[in-house]
């Protein structure tokens, strides 16, 4: 009699481990899909920080060089509006970064007073001459000071 029992839950024993590998397999599946999306979110983050400490770098310099002696943003008469374009590279944490930052200087909209308009554009990647790219993974940054 029991070997009897024992021929007939022959096949049991084959669907219980069959379901219960496929159970395993689906929650192994589950957290490599979890793990996944975390290490691209965190990348992300990465580069979005490489990016925006870029254009904060870019907009710094030209801020502590438009206050000091000896600026070379200044308006010249007859000048009433300027515009200044910089470049700068090699910048972050592995020296990909960059940032192209455009000051415009102008009189006209409030005289005596010149305005200043500060755009620093941060890519977390970029050339070392004009901070171009082709990398689908480029994430550009913008900070904008006015005074």
């Amino acid at each position: 009699m029991i070997k009897e029992n024992i021929k007939k839950n022959k096949g049991f024993v084959i669907l219980f481990a069959v379901t219960l590998s496929s159970i395993l397999l689906a929650i192994a599946l589950g957290v490599v899909n979890i793990s996944t999306g975390e290490m691209k979110f965190s990348t992300s983050a990465q580069k979005t920080n490489e990016a925006f400490f870029a254009a904060d770098t870019g907009i710094e310099y030209v801020l502590f060089n438009d206050k000091s002696t000896g600026s070379s943003y200044v308006l010249v008469p007859p000048e009433t509006e300027h515009i200044w374009q910089d470049v700068f590279t090699e910048l972050g944490s592995e020296g990909q970064s960059c940032a192209i930052v455009e000051t415009t200087k102008d009189i006209t909209t409030n005289p005596p007073f010149t305005t200043t308009k500060i755009i620093s554009k941060g890519y977390n990647v970029g050339d070392a001459i004009t901070c171009g790219s082709e990398n689908s993974d480029r994430v550009e940054r913008e900070i904008e000071v006015s005074y």
